[in-house]
């Protein structure tokens, strides 16, 4: 069977039930708009999220704990709720009558108290009521069309963890101090260049300022915010940044450098513009250059490096993505990376994807953040991601940045630093590509 009910729509109602996923259980067009098909499919599953869709286009229904039977009583559920969609958003009608949450009737399809029922007898219909047990308005919710052209329900499925984690890692402080050692002792191996130049790119508020104050605050030994972050619709980033991480308190540059730029945004002439990017990568852009997002970079503009050498290009691409929104990112801003990351192909830069938040958007690992690597609903998002972004899972890193703390935590550590140590391999493999080509060119000459 092929739910009706879309991915995007699938993932919004998942981000709001957590580490789940939804399995089709009954599709009123292939098993029957009556109410014995729905009970023979659904009874005695549990949780459930059941759909409706009218001749108007509406996409509405009802989730619930309780595993639907043919009692004839209402049961108590103080988690279920009515919603509907507006495009790809999601409006809730948290229940108001618990105890009157949903009605077990033999004689109809899902039953939500004296609110809301899709399938009524054997007919293909929506019969609602805007009583005591839910607050909503029938226009709101299906514009007052009863005419279903489709019922579907599915049940809501955990994501289970893993007994052992899927990708190793040592958490111990010995490691903690090799990966910060390593990245100390770190040389690029093409001789002009000193520094690995790392450029983030995400949606606004994902982490990417956030990002580089956590590795900082890894070698300061204490929370820092030199980068200004936090959150906001628009981006909080409005110039082009190049940032140095020091070895502690007056410590010498480490050779790596993060390059901080505008998020991007959904709309046309919002946000980072792509043409500014391929202007990044290829290093004419100068430090602290004031984006404006309806006009990019040209070649008079003040500081405008018209002849970049190899030092001042990008090494590597970061993406920076919000977990919690892998699910429910919008399909412009998607085009929008997915323009980026041609662009970035074309000119062969290796390309990398930093997980932002992992810990806000799996309770398991909120836990423990050791168990990131435990958590299916983690790889589940993991493998999204690798998936939209045209990324191979290899190349997508989970991390947590420091935005509420004020001591470190080494755990939090060791995920940022081997994500570091991670874009310094991919550098490496840069620089050999270049160093191939000038061979070739060498041979060729000769």
């Amino acid at each position: 069977m092929k739910p009706r009910l879309t991915r995007s729509q699938q993932r919004t109602i998942c981000s709001e039930l957590g580490s789940v996923k939804l399995q089709l259980l009954y599709k009123a067009s292939i098993h029957g708009f009556t109410a014995a098909a729905f009970h023979q499919r659904c009874d005695n599953h549990s949780p459930t999220v059941s759909v409706g869709y009218n001749v108007s286009g509406f996409v509405f229904g009802g989730y619930t704990e309780q595993p639907f039977s043919q009692s004839g009583q209402y049961v108590n559920d103080d988690q279920a709720f009515l919603f509907t969609f507006s495009g790809e958003k999601l409006f809730k009608y948290p229940v108001t009558g618990p105890a009157y949450a949903v009605k077990m009737n033999s004689n109809a399809g899902p039953h939500f108290g004296d609110a809301l029922v899709l399938v009524n007898g054997s007919q293909p219909v929506v019969n609602n009521s805007t009583g005591s047990y839910y607050n909503f308005s029938a226009a709101e919710m299906h514009g007052n069309d009863r005419n279903l052209t489709e019922c579907e329900v599915y049940q809501v499925e955990a994501i289970p963890e893993f007994k052992k984690p899927w990708r190793p890692v040592v958490w111990e402080n010995e490691k903690r101090t090799e990966l910060m050692e390593s990245m100390k002792s770190y040389k690029p191996t093409v001789s002009s260049v000193s520094q690995v130049r790392v450029l983030l790119i995400g949606p606004v508020g994902a982490g990417k300022s956030s990002f580089f104050n956590s590795i900082n605050s890894v070698f300061r030994g204490h929370v820092t915010s030199q980068a200004i972050s936090g959150s906001s619709s628009t981006s909080l980033t409005t110039q082009f940044r190049s940032y140095s991480v020091k070895a502690g308190r007056g410590g010498k540059p480490l050779p790596i450098i993060l390059c901080d730029t505008m998020g991007l945004e959904e709309g046309t002439g919002a946000g980072l513009d792509v043409d500014d990017i391929i202007s990044i990568l290829k290093g004419h852009l100068p430090d602290q250059y004031q984006f404006n997002p309806t006009a990019p970079l040209h070649s008079e503009a003040h500081g405008y490096r018209r002849s970049p050498g190899l030092k001042d290009k990008i090494h590597c691409v970061a993406y920076v993505i919000d977990a919690c929104k892998v699910s429910i990112m919008p399909t412009k801003l998607e085009e929008k990376l997915e323009a980026t990351r041609k662009k970035v192909n074309l000119m062969g830069i290796p390309q990398l994807v930093l997980m932002t938040k992992v810990d806000e958007a799996c309770p398991f690992v909120s836990q423990d953040i050791r168990n990131v690597y435990s958590s299916g609903y983690i790889k589940e998002m993991m493998q999204e991601v690798s998936a939209r972004l045209g990324v191979s899972l290899s190349c997508v890193v989970p991390v947590r940045n420091y935005s509420e703390e004020l001591e470190l935590d080494p755990n939090c550590d060791i995920l940022l630093l081997s994500a570091v140590k991670q874009m310094l391999r991919f550098a490496d493999n840069y620089f050999d590509e270049i160093s191939d080509q000038f061979s070739n060119i060498e041979i060729k000459e000769q």
